[in-house]
């Protein structure tokens, strides 16, 4: 038989046709999800600007490859302002409406009994800041770029070797799902490292008036005040006031975003050494090459450029996790969540911003959907935050896992006590 032959017009055709496969751009949507308003907006508003300069260098760059198509990525916020309806509302019309593919979340109040149900329902896959939400009924959420609050036990660790004088801390925290579970991580810490917990404050977010609770934890002269992980108002308003009070010990926090105000306000020789866990991304030790967060000075000097000002602990955290996810995406060939989650877990670990890391979590979390490995410790130095050591949180954790399951459990915060959490929605 003979050999068939192509008409010169359908082999153009073909060609033609393989390559609008290979080129066209369509939209790729990814949901945001956070309070953009209100007093949690320096742990949201921050992290969608680092999105947007992802967002523009990948669309820049001809897009995202998936399969034999390229995507321009879309950014979708909605404000949720840390109401519960409006959370439920937001993650509604992300999915059903917008046909979003990822979701990213803060976390916290805005991932409701409903929420959480409706993520569940649906197979999204949705990304968060606190491990703290984690537990086996949502296998779909996944925490892989900021571990809260595990890694504030660095913090006292660094401390202790580096400070060995330092033998007494009063503590404070807001009454809320950021505030409970970091008060049980610093306990432990506090613990492990032999450091005597004197006073600990828990107050109401709606909290104005900090004057009575520093005089408080003042009043049994502690080397250390800890603001856990206070809102930036909060920890602004506390280091203020112990300023004023004439505290001369050691500050510790979670974040000091915006510090330089709080050195305006108080004092460079006040401020200096304030230990907390989040780096300026001018740091010259995020050059190190265990860093997985590509060209971390540039994405530092464009935000500032584009958004002055307005640096906060979240600004690179959001932004590192659509990296993670875009990997996972091109290696799956495809965008489906549960096809991308499978990708992004292949091998039980994956490139954590600060190093290769561990999928972790289920002793703590009921499963091993937290991305955990080395965490900064940074301290102010002549004005500057800069980060002192990356500390291993993995190895804490070997060492005194006992002590933190207790102290989650002492406050019914374990993923197994979710029930007593119903509080939080």
């Amino acid at each position: 038989m003979a050999a068939r032959v192509k008409s010169p017009v359908s082999s153009a055709l073909g060609v033609a046709l393989r390559g609008y496969a290979l080129g066209a751009s369509k939209v790729l949507k990814v949901g945001f999800l956070a309070p953009l308003t209100g007093p949690l907006k320096a742990w949201s508003a921050p992290g969608l600007d680092g999105c947007r300069i992802w967002i523009d260098n990948i669309n820049a760059a001809g897009g995202l490859n998936v399969g034999n198509r390229k995507y321009q990525v879309e950014l979708v916020p909605f404000d949720t302002m840390y109401e519960p309806e409006r959370a439920f509302q937001g993650i509604k019309q992300l999915i059903l409406e917008d046909g979003v593919k990822f979701v990213l979340v803060n976390g916290g109040n805005d991932l409701t009994a409903e929420v959480r149900k409706f993520i569940k329902q649906h197979r999204m896959l949705v990304a968060g800041l606190l491990p703290s939400d984690l537990s086996p009924d949502l296998p779909t959420l996944v925490a892989p770029s900021e571990v809260h609050p595990i890694y504030n036990v660095t913090g006292v660790d660094w401390l202790k070797r580096n400070k060995p004088h330092l033998k007494t801390v009063a503590m404070c925290a807001q009454n809320d799902p950021f505030g409970l579970p970091s008060i049980a991580t610093y306990r432990a810490a506090f613990e492990a490292a032999g450091i005597e917990l004197v006073t600990e404050r828990v107050f109401e977010p709606d909290t104005r008036d900090f004057a009575p609770i520093v005089a408080e934890l003042m009043a049994r002269s502690p080397d250390i005040l800890c603001w856990d992980t206070a809102y930036e108002p909060f920890v602004h308003a506390l280091t203020i006031e112990a300023f004023k009070r004439g505290f001369k010990g050691q500050l510790l926090s979670c974040t000091c975003d915006n510090y330089p105000e709080l050195i305006r306000r108080t004092s460079r020789a006040f401020m200096e050494g304030f230990v907390f866990q989040f780096p300026d991304f001018d740091d010259p030790r995020l050059n190190d090459a265990r860093v997985n967060f590509e060209d971390p000075n540039g994405f530092y000097d464009e935000f500032c450029r584009r958004f002055p000002r307005t640096w906060s602990a979240v600004s690179w955290e959001y932004a590192s996790t659509l990296e993670l996810w875009r990997s996972a995406v091109q290696r799956a060939r495809t965008f489906e969540p549960l096809s991308v989650l499978a990708l992004m877990k292949v091998g039980g670990v994956g490139p954590h911003a600060f190093g290769e890391a561990a999928w972790w979590g289920k002793d703590l979390f009921g499963i091993d959907n937290a991305l955990v490995g080395d965490w900064p410790v940074v301290t102010i130095v002549d004005g500057r935050a800069r980060i002192q050591e990356f500390g291993s949180i993995p190895d804490w954790w070997e060492k005194h896992r006992p002590i933190l399951i207790r102290h989650m459990r002492a406050l019914d915060l374990m993923w197994d006590q979710r029930e007593h959490l119903a509080a939080w929605s």
